[in-house]
């Protein structure tokens, strides 16, 4: 098995992008990614591209083919393009394909990239509710907000967390979206915003959930020994993990723990040969500010019911000992569920280079990601270190 490097990423502005279709998004994001990268059509290989629900947010199926038509990577060029979908964790999955497929000696140089069109539809919480379980969750109205709601409040109930600690997951998070020229949102906010906003499924409220947003980011891979062949500054894979869970919440041991992040963390871990205390920054998926508690105890970087204080002291902020969602997570940068996962990866590039501007961790060598699809019934992780 050959060693990986990402040598190009590019993402678009995440928000509300009624100006831009489906298809120019993905164009926007490719073409930044290339250019980063310097690569030519005509030295890809494959294409790999997550996107969670295209055919219901704007009637598109066939989106491989399509994102590869308008990157210029069809006609002439011919390039194999697969869509990859595993709910929000398509964008992750699809990286992870990426790096097999260049890993294996397949294929050299190979685009993964995240796109989702979220706001041409009316209803996207029932589109979304296509992740969960259908027939014993969605069907008895239990949407992604009710769910996390469920998680959050068997958390609060063991391990006796605070409102306030649970919001302030999200003021970080805004604060480290100010600080990020792509996010959705570019503005801090206060505890007491978070805690006055609307209560959407107790004890969340809005300011407790990642926004509907559009999106796409794309990055490119190939062998690390060729890698300085495009740039000076590639970012070496040092693993690529993955791991399933049952679907249904409910027919989980324990809510708050998800069994998935736990597997997939020990996968990667032991992938790279590292410890909890190597990784200097990570990405994971706050869909719910309840997410982004479970997710840092589950990856192990701190007891289980301990995350809360550990933010409440400002550990997962800039200057922290562990800063989490520097780019601001799905809360503050947005979360087109397709591109979600590739855009954690475009955050860690960014840090790992040293351009993250306002926001770069001091001395990034080594960061993580954690892409989770539905309740935790997919999980894609990654780690990566400066070449």
């Amino acid at each position: 098995m050959r060693e990986v490097a990402v040598i190009g990423a590019g993402m678009t502005k995440f928000g509300e992008r009624w100006d831009t279709s489906f298809r120019d998004l993905c164009t926007e994001a490719g073409i930044a990614a290339l250019e980063d990268a310097n690569v030519a059509g005509e030295q890809i290989d494959a294409l790999f591209v997550g996107s969670m629900s295209a055919g219901r947010f704007v009637g598109q199926e066939h989106v491989g083919a399509l994102v590869a038509d308008y990157v210029g990577l069809g006609g002439d060029l011919h390039v194999p393009a697969t869509r990859v979908e595993a709910a929000c964790a398509s964008g992750g999955l699809a990286f992870r394909q990426a790096v097999a497929a260049v890993s294996s000696g397949m294929s050299d140089v190979v685009i993964a990239a995240g796109v989702e069109k979220m706001t041409d539809v009316g209803d996207s919480t029932d589109v979304l509710a296509g992740a969960a379980d259908r027939e014993w969750e969605s069907f008895a109205g239990a949407t992604f907000p009710g769910l996390y709601a469920m998680i959050a409040c068997d958390y609060m109930h063991k391990y006796g967390l605070t409102r306030e600690q649970l919001a302030q997951v999200a003021v970080k998070n805004h604060f480290h979206g100010a600080r990020n020229p792509f996010a959705h949102f570019q503005n801090e906010i206060t505890q007491s915003t978070v805690m006055n906003s609307t209560l959407v499924a107790s004890p969340l409220r809005l300011f407790d959930c990642s926004p509907v947003s559009d999106g796409a980011a794309v990055v490119v891979v190939c062998p690390l020994e060729k890698a300085r062949e495009f740039t000076d500054t590639p970012i070496k894979v040092l693993a690529s993990a993955q791991a399933g869970d049952t679907i249904a919440l409910h027919d989980r041991p324990d809510f708050s723990t998800m069994g998935a992040t736990v597997a997939v963390g020990n996968s990667a871990f032991r992938q790279a040969k590292l410890e909890r205390k190597d990784i200097d920054f990570v990405e994971v998926h706050d869909c719910f500010t309840i997410a982004e508690l479970c997710a840092i105890e589950d990856l192990g970087f701190v007891p289980k019911g301990t995350a809360g204080k550990f933010t409440e002291q400002g550990e997962t902020q800039l200057g922290g000992k562990l800063p989490v969602n520097t780019s601001g997570g799905l809360k503050a940068c947005g979360h087109p569920v397709g591109a979600t996962g590739i855009k954690q990866i475009w955050e860690v590039v960014q840090q790992l280079r040293g351009e993250g501007g306002k926001r770069q961790v001091e001395g990034a060598e080594i960061g993580m990601t954690q892409n989770v699809g539905g309740t935790g019934a997919t999980v894609v992780s990654h780690i990566f270190r400066r070449a």
